[in-house]
């Protein structure tokens, strides 16, 4: 009995949560070790569990692990600079194959089991992520010039067609949406899925925008989690060397989502059991949350 009434107390708590993301749009990104055993599972009941209650759910992963794993067993070198994969023809053929094919349809199967359903797409599909070449430049260290590099099928989105989105949505069908995009000569582009996922949810105007990750989410100097920021204090962060490194590119993704209306984004650590449920129906959360 006692059990039970704390079952019962649990959900009754998270009623006023469930009332304010009635019919919103959140877009959640997915991947690292959240894609793994036992908590993919659990994703996949939560990400039902959403749409059940009345949220509309759209849902961008990775793969960048299973990627890895493809190459490797193709005998195919893995070359990164500054943190993105150099990606020539014939590689972005194996990487469209895992992304498209074997992750996306894993990602939606595990929605489809716990009794949602799930279509499986890539930002090809219906024309919905146009993609241009993504270019970076780097300071020659003898030279001190700077030089443009070459990361060959690593793209950028320049626009999300959501009509393809709304189509799904509006059947009652959940998306998970795979990371690549077409370019204006229908070159197939690699986009890093954090990037796709901040431009979807800027595109659908979502409430929220969820990146599961492996870290907490972004932390002060003593590695204390900051649970709310606004843009202002993160720019500040990043000015004085608190958010650094692999962070950096992440809270960008946030910004660019907040200023585009998405009202809130959300860093926070996937490998937490539930966290998405967590993050959206307990007060406060348990991740970092930059809004305006």
């Amino acid at each position: 009995m006692n059990n039970a009434a704390h079952e019962a107390h649990i959900v009754a708590k998270a009623l006023p949560y469930l009332r304010r993301y009635s019919g919103a749009t959140i877009v959640v990104k997915y991947g690292g070790h959240a894609m793994e055993g036992r908590l993919a599972n659990e994703f996949g009941r939560d990400i039902a569990l959403l749409k059940q209650v009345g949220i509309n759910p759209v849902v961008v992963h990775g793969g960048g692990p299973q990627i890895n794993a493809m190459l490797k067993r193709l005998d195919i070198e893995s070359n990164f600079v500054n943190g993105l994969r150099v990606t020539d023809a014939a590689m972005v053929e194996v990487v469209e194959m895992v992304l498209a094919g074997q992750v996306n349809k894993q990602v939606a199967g595990l929605i489809n089991k716990a009794g949602a359903l799930a279509v499986g797409i890539s930002g090809k599909d219906g024309g919905l992520i146009r993609a241009r070449k993504l270019t970076r430049t780097m300071k020659d260290p003898d030279s001190n010039i700077e030089k443009v590099l070459d990361l060959g099928h690593v793209g950028e989105p320049v626009f999300v067609d959501t009509r393809v989105i709304h189509a799904l949505t509006g059947a009652g069908l959940i998306p998970v949406i795979a990371p690549v995009g077409t370019g204006e000569d229908g070159e197939t582009y690699n986009i890093n899925a954090d990037t796709v996922a901040g431009a979807v949810a800027g595109a659908l105007n979502a409430q929220r925008l969820v990146m599961l990750t492996d870290v907490a989410g972004v932390l002060d100097k003593s590695k204390t989690l900051l649970p709310d920021l606004s843009t202002t204090q993160v720019h500040e962060l990043i000015a004085d060397g608190t958010i650094s490194g692999g962070m950096i590119p992440k809270v960008e993704t946030c910004l660019e989502a907040v200023a585009q209306g998405v009202r809130g984004a959300t860093i926070l650590d996937g490998t937490v059991p539930h966290a998405l449920l967590l993050e959206l129906f307990t007060e406060g959360g348990i991740g970092t949350m930059i809004h305006k």
